[in-house]
Protein backbone atom coordinates (compact mmCIF):
# COMPACT_ATOMS: atom_id res chain seq x y z
CA UNK A 1 0.00 0.00 0.00
CA UNK A 2 0.96 3.78 -0.20
CA UNK A 3 0.96 5.66 2.80
CA UNK A 4 0.07 9.25 2.51
CA UNK A 5 -0.88 9.65 -1.03
CA UNK A 6 -2.53 12.54 -1.91
CA UNK A 7 -5.30 11.99 -4.79
CA UNK A 8 -5.49 15.61 -5.51
CA UNK A 9 -2.03 16.31 -5.70
CA UNK A 10 -1.46 13.22 -8.16
CA UNK A 11 -4.74 14.42 -9.87
CA UNK A 12 -4.02 17.39 -10.73
CA UNK A 13 0.16 16.91 -11.74
CA UNK A 14 -1.33 14.12 -14.17
CA UNK A 15 -4.08 16.43 -15.75
CA UNK A 16 -1.60 19.15 -16.46
CA UNK A 17 0.49 16.86 -17.86
CA UNK A 18 -2.03 15.32 -20.77
CA UNK A 19 -3.94 19.20 -21.42
CA UNK A 20 -0.57 20.40 -22.21
CA UNK A 21 -0.25 17.09 -24.61
CA UNK A 22 -3.51 17.62 -25.71
CA UNK A 23 -2.67 21.50 -25.93
CA UNK A 24 0.69 20.79 -28.26
CA UNK A 25 -1.23 17.58 -30.18
CA UNK A 26 -4.01 18.59 -31.10
CA UNK A 27 -3.26 20.67 -34.63
CA UNK A 28 -5.01 23.97 -34.89
CA UNK A 29 -3.65 24.30 -38.14
CA UNK A 30 -5.59 21.42 -39.73
CA UNK A 31 -7.39 22.84 -43.00
CA UNK A 32 -10.69 25.27 -43.26
CA UNK A 33 -11.48 25.39 -39.59
CA UNK A 34 -11.19 21.80 -38.69
CA UNK A 35 -8.70 22.39 -36.48
CA UNK A 36 -10.88 24.57 -34.53
CA UNK A 37 -13.31 22.34 -34.29
CA UNK A 38 -11.05 19.73 -32.89
CA UNK A 39 -9.48 21.69 -30.25
CA UNK A 40 -13.42 22.46 -29.04
CA UNK A 41 -14.18 18.84 -28.76
CA UNK A 42 -10.95 18.45 -26.61
CA UNK A 43 -9.61 21.21 -24.67
CA UNK A 44 -10.61 22.55 -21.57
CA UNK A 45 -13.71 20.02 -20.78
CA UNK A 46 -14.55 16.87 -19.46
CA UNK A 47 -12.92 14.59 -16.10
CA UNK A 48 -9.89 13.19 -18.09
CA UNK A 49 -10.75 9.99 -16.55
CA UNK A 50 -9.51 7.89 -19.08
CA UNK A 51 -6.11 9.44 -18.92
CA UNK A 52 -6.15 9.12 -15.50
CA UNK A 53 -6.99 5.95 -15.50
CA UNK A 54 -4.04 5.45 -18.27
CA UNK A 55 -1.63 6.75 -16.11
CA UNK A 56 -2.75 5.37 -12.68
CA UNK A 57 -2.10 1.51 -14.47
CA UNK A 58 0.93 2.57 -15.92
CA UNK A 59 2.47 3.50 -12.46
CA UNK A 60 0.63 0.33 -10.86
CA UNK A 61 2.95 -1.61 -12.93
CA UNK A 62 5.76 0.03 -13.53
CA UNK A 63 9.45 -1.31 -12.15
CA UNK A 64 11.63 0.11 -9.22
CA UNK A 65 13.74 1.37 -12.66
CA UNK A 66 12.60 4.45 -14.41
CA UNK A 67 11.87 4.15 -18.58
CA UNK A 68 11.19 7.46 -20.31
CA UNK A 69 10.05 5.22 -22.87
CA UNK A 70 7.54 3.68 -21.41
CA UNK A 71 6.17 6.86 -19.39
CA UNK A 72 6.18 8.62 -22.94
CA UNK A 73 4.30 5.30 -24.21
CA UNK A 74 1.64 5.85 -21.45
CA UNK A 75 1.17 9.68 -21.91
CA UNK A 76 0.67 8.65 -25.47
CA UNK A 77 -1.59 6.13 -24.84
CA UNK A 78 -3.52 8.26 -22.01
CA UNK A 79 -4.32 11.14 -24.49
CA UNK A 80 -5.24 9.09 -27.26
CA UNK A 81 -7.47 7.25 -25.42
CA UNK A 82 -9.20 10.71 -24.72
CA UNK A 83 -9.49 11.60 -28.35
CA UNK A 84 -11.61 8.52 -29.14
CA UNK A 85 -13.78 9.40 -26.47
CA UNK A 86 -13.78 13.07 -27.40
CA UNK A 87 -14.60 11.73 -31.23
CA UNK A 88 -17.55 9.48 -29.42
CA UNK A 89 -19.20 12.22 -27.95
CA UNK A 90 -18.96 14.31 -31.29
CA UNK A 91 -21.05 11.94 -33.28
CA UNK A 92 -23.44 10.81 -30.22
CA UNK A 93 -24.54 14.25 -30.38
CA UNK A 94 -25.13 14.30 -33.44
CA UNK A 95 -28.49 14.96 -34.67
CA UNK A 96 -28.53 11.17 -36.46
CA UNK A 97 -27.58 9.86 -32.93
CA UNK A 98 -28.72 11.45 -29.40
CA UNK A 99 -29.66 15.02 -31.14
CA UNK A 100 -27.59 16.58 -27.87
CA UNK A 101 -27.08 20.44 -27.50
CA UNK A 102 -25.17 20.70 -24.32
CA UNK A 103 -21.92 18.89 -23.37
CA UNK A 104 -19.55 20.06 -20.43
CA UNK A 105 -21.58 22.87 -19.98
CA UNK A 106 -21.30 24.45 -23.57
CA UNK A 107 -22.89 24.14 -26.94
CA UNK A 108 -22.14 20.78 -28.91
CA UNK A 109 -19.67 20.72 -31.70
CA UNK A 110 -22.35 20.48 -34.47
CA UNK A 111 -24.35 23.00 -32.64
CA UNK A 112 -21.26 25.46 -33.30
CA UNK A 113 -19.35 24.80 -36.60
CA UNK A 114 -22.15 22.19 -38.00
CA UNK A 115 -23.12 18.88 -38.79
CA UNK A 116 -20.35 18.33 -41.69
CA UNK A 117 -17.70 20.04 -39.31
CA UNK A 118 -18.58 18.18 -36.68
CA UNK A 119 -18.63 14.52 -38.82
CA UNK A 120 -15.17 15.36 -39.61
CA UNK A 121 -13.42 16.45 -36.42
CA UNK A 122 -15.01 13.12 -35.00
CA UNK A 123 -12.62 11.21 -37.96
CA UNK A 124 -9.70 13.84 -37.84
CA UNK A 125 -9.69 12.91 -33.74
CA UNK A 126 -9.92 9.39 -33.88
CA UNK A 127 -7.44 9.09 -36.72
CA UNK A 128 -5.34 11.30 -34.65
CA UNK A 129 -5.37 8.97 -31.74
CA UNK A 130 -3.92 5.90 -33.78
CA UNK A 131 -0.94 8.63 -35.29
CA UNK A 132 -0.43 9.57 -31.23
CA UNK A 133 0.38 5.74 -30.89
CA UNK A 134 2.76 5.39 -34.08
CA UNK A 135 5.48 8.09 -33.11
CA UNK A 136 7.88 8.69 -36.46
CA UNK A 137 11.10 7.99 -33.66
CA UNK A 138 12.29 4.76 -32.29
CA UNK A 139 12.21 5.87 -28.60
CA UNK A 140 9.17 3.60 -28.17
CA UNK A 141 9.24 -0.30 -28.46
CA UNK A 142 7.23 -1.37 -31.83
CA UNK A 143 6.05 -4.66 -29.58
CA UNK A 144 4.31 -1.57 -27.58
CA UNK A 145 3.16 0.41 -30.06
CA UNK A 146 1.21 -2.93 -31.50
CA UNK A 147 0.15 -3.84 -28.19
CA UNK A 148 -1.22 -0.22 -28.30
CA UNK A 149 -2.75 0.01 -30.90
CA UNK A 150 -4.42 -3.06 -31.07
CA UNK A 151 -6.01 -2.42 -27.53
CA UNK A 152 -7.71 0.99 -28.53
CA UNK A 153 -8.92 -0.56 -31.59
CA UNK A 154 -10.68 -3.61 -30.01
CA UNK A 155 -12.22 -1.25 -27.09
CA UNK A 156 -13.30 1.84 -29.72
CA UNK A 157 -14.57 -0.93 -32.30
CA UNK A 158 -17.36 -2.89 -33.32
CA UNK A 159 -16.39 -5.78 -30.24
CA UNK A 160 -16.45 -2.24 -27.70
CA UNK A 161 -17.51 1.05 -27.72
CA UNK A 162 -18.88 1.71 -31.24
CA UNK A 163 -21.06 -1.76 -30.85
CA UNK A 164 -22.54 -0.58 -27.47
CA UNK A 165 -23.60 2.30 -29.34
CA UNK A 166 -25.26 0.08 -32.25
CA UNK A 167 -27.28 -1.88 -29.16
CA UNK A 168 -28.29 1.59 -27.61
CA UNK A 169 -29.88 3.18 -30.77
CA UNK A 170 -31.38 -0.35 -31.79
CA UNK A 171 -32.60 -0.63 -28.13
CA UNK A 172 -34.85 2.31 -27.86
CA UNK A 173 -38.49 1.22 -27.00
CA UNK A 174 -37.08 -2.29 -26.27
CA UNK A 175 -37.77 -3.57 -22.92
CA UNK A 176 -34.73 -4.35 -22.12
CA UNK A 177 -33.48 -6.99 -19.07
CA UNK A 178 -30.73 -6.46 -16.55
CA UNK A 179 -28.44 -8.75 -18.06
CA UNK A 180 -28.71 -7.21 -21.29
CA UNK A 181 -28.52 -3.61 -20.44
CA UNK A 182 -25.74 -4.43 -18.57
CA UNK A 183 -23.89 -6.43 -22.27
CA UNK A 184 -25.20 -3.08 -23.93
CA UNK A 185 -23.44 -0.94 -21.46
CA UNK A 186 -19.94 -3.45 -21.38
CA UNK A 187 -19.60 -2.02 -25.00
CA UNK A 188 -20.47 1.23 -25.15
CA UNK A 189 -19.16 1.88 -22.17
CA UNK A 190 -16.84 0.12 -20.31
CA UNK A 191 -14.69 -1.16 -23.08
CA UNK A 192 -13.38 2.12 -23.25
CA UNK A 193 -12.95 2.69 -19.51
CA UNK A 194 -11.01 -1.25 -19.11
CA UNK A 195 -9.23 -0.45 -22.55
CA UNK A 196 -7.60 2.63 -20.53
CA UNK A 197 -6.30 0.33 -17.70
CA UNK A 198 -5.12 -1.99 -19.76
CA UNK A 199 -3.53 0.34 -21.74
CA UNK A 200 -1.61 1.47 -19.09
CA UNK A 201 -0.36 -1.50 -18.06
CA UNK A 202 0.22 -2.47 -21.48
CA UNK A 203 2.60 -0.07 -21.14
CA UNK A 204 5.57 -2.20 -19.49
CA UNK A 205 8.70 -4.23 -20.11
CA UNK A 206 6.33 -7.57 -20.11
CA UNK A 207 2.68 -7.65 -19.89
CA UNK A 208 1.46 -7.36 -16.55
CA UNK A 209 1.29 -10.36 -14.49
CA UNK A 210 -1.88 -8.18 -12.86
CA UNK A 211 -3.37 -7.99 -16.03
CA UNK A 212 -6.60 -10.63 -14.92
CA UNK A 213 -6.99 -8.34 -11.71
CA UNK A 214 -6.53 -5.18 -13.82
CA UNK A 215 -8.99 -6.60 -16.37
CA UNK A 216 -11.81 -7.33 -13.35
CA UNK A 217 -11.26 -4.00 -11.84
CA UNK A 218 -11.90 -1.99 -14.74
CA UNK A 219 -14.78 -4.12 -15.77
CA UNK A 220 -16.47 -3.46 -12.97
CA UNK A 221 -15.72 0.06 -12.93
CA UNK A 222 -17.44 0.34 -16.12
CA UNK A 223 -20.44 -0.43 -15.53
CA UNK A 224 -20.43 1.22 -12.15
CA UNK A 225 -19.29 4.83 -14.28
CA UNK A 226 -22.93 4.13 -16.58
CA UNK A 227 -24.86 3.16 -13.21
CA UNK A 228 -23.31 6.48 -12.01
CA UNK A 229 -24.47 8.01 -15.01
CA UNK A 230 -28.22 6.75 -14.76
CA UNK A 231 -28.55 8.16 -11.03
CA UNK A 232 -27.57 11.02 -11.67
CA UNK A 233 -29.38 11.84 -15.18
CA UNK A 234 -32.42 11.38 -12.80
CA UNK A 235 -31.60 13.25 -9.76
CA UNK A 236 -29.28 15.88 -10.92
CA UNK A 237 -29.55 19.45 -12.92
CA UNK A 238 -27.97 20.19 -16.26
CA UNK A 239 -26.02 22.79 -14.38
CA UNK A 240 -24.38 20.53 -12.91
CA UNK A 241 -24.03 17.85 -14.92
CA UNK A 242 -22.77 19.80 -18.15
CA UNK A 243 -25.42 18.16 -20.64
CA UNK A 244 -28.52 17.77 -20.74
CA UNK A 245 -30.83 15.67 -18.57
CA UNK A 246 -33.49 13.62 -18.70
CA UNK A 247 -33.44 12.84 -22.55
CA UNK A 248 -32.94 8.79 -21.78
CA UNK A 249 -36.50 8.71 -20.40
CA UNK A 250 -37.92 10.89 -22.45
CA UNK A 251 -36.62 9.23 -25.60
CA UNK A 252 -37.80 5.65 -23.74
CA UNK A 253 -34.50 4.21 -23.52
CA UNK A 254 -33.56 1.51 -20.41
CA UNK A 255 -31.31 2.52 -17.82
CA UNK A 256 -30.41 0.89 -15.10
CA UNK A 257 -32.84 3.44 -13.10
CA UNK A 258 -35.78 2.20 -14.63
CA UNK A 259 -34.82 -1.28 -14.92
CA UNK A 260 -33.29 -1.48 -10.95
CA UNK A 261 -35.07 1.24 -9.15
CA UNK A 262 -33.27 4.09 -8.19
CA UNK A 263 -32.32 3.10 -4.75
CA UNK A 264 -31.31 -0.14 -6.02
CA UNK A 265 -29.33 1.39 -8.69
CA UNK A 266 -27.06 3.09 -6.09
CA UNK A 267 -26.54 0.10 -4.21
CA UNK A 268 -25.48 -1.59 -7.13
CA UNK A 269 -23.15 1.30 -7.75
CA UNK A 270 -21.74 0.39 -4.09
CA UNK A 271 -21.61 -3.24 -4.55
CA UNK A 272 -19.74 -2.55 -8.11
CA UNK A 273 -16.72 -0.49 -6.12
CA UNK A 274 -16.34 -3.07 -3.71
CA UNK A 275 -15.74 -5.74 -6.20
CA UNK A 276 -13.46 -3.48 -8.04
CA UNK A 277 -11.26 -2.60 -4.80
CA UNK A 278 -11.49 -6.17 -3.99
CA UNK A 279 -9.66 -7.08 -7.39
CA UNK A 280 -6.84 -4.68 -6.98
CA UNK A 281 -6.59 -6.48 -3.31
CA UNK A 282 -5.79 -9.35 -4.91
CA UNK A 283 -3.29 -8.02 -8.09
CA UNK A 284 -0.50 -8.35 -6.19
CA UNK A 285 0.57 -4.89 -7.12
CA UNK A 286 1.80 -2.40 -4.50
CA UNK A 287 1.04 0.70 -6.23
CA UNK A 288 -2.72 1.15 -6.39
CA UNK A 289 -3.55 3.91 -4.60
CA UNK A 290 -4.44 5.87 -7.38
CA UNK A 291 -6.72 3.01 -8.99
CA UNK A 292 -8.29 2.75 -6.03
CA UNK A 293 -8.81 6.57 -5.57
CA UNK A 294 -9.89 6.75 -8.90
CA UNK A 295 -12.85 4.18 -8.27
CA UNK A 296 -14.10 5.99 -5.63
CA UNK A 297 -14.55 9.03 -7.36
CA UNK A 298 -16.37 7.52 -9.93
CA UNK A 299 -18.99 5.92 -7.71
CA UNK A 300 -19.35 8.80 -5.37
CA UNK A 301 -19.21 11.96 -7.79
CA UNK A 302 -22.11 14.19 -8.35
CA UNK A 303 -21.21 15.06 -12.11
Amino acid sequence: MQANFDFQAWTAARLLTVEQALERWVPAQAPAGLGDAMRYAVLDGGKRLRPLLVLAAREAVAQSVPDAALDEAALRAACAVELIHAYSLVHDDMPCMDNDVLRRGKPTVHVKFGEAAALLAGDALQALAFELLTPDDTSIPVAVQLRLCQRLARASGHAGMAGGQAIDLASVGVALNEAQLRQMHRLKTGALLEGSVLLGADCALQPAAAWPALQTYAQALGIAFQVVDDVLDVVSDAATLGKTVGKDAANDKPTFVSIMGLERSRAYAQELLAQALQALDQSGLTRTAALRALAHMVVNRNN
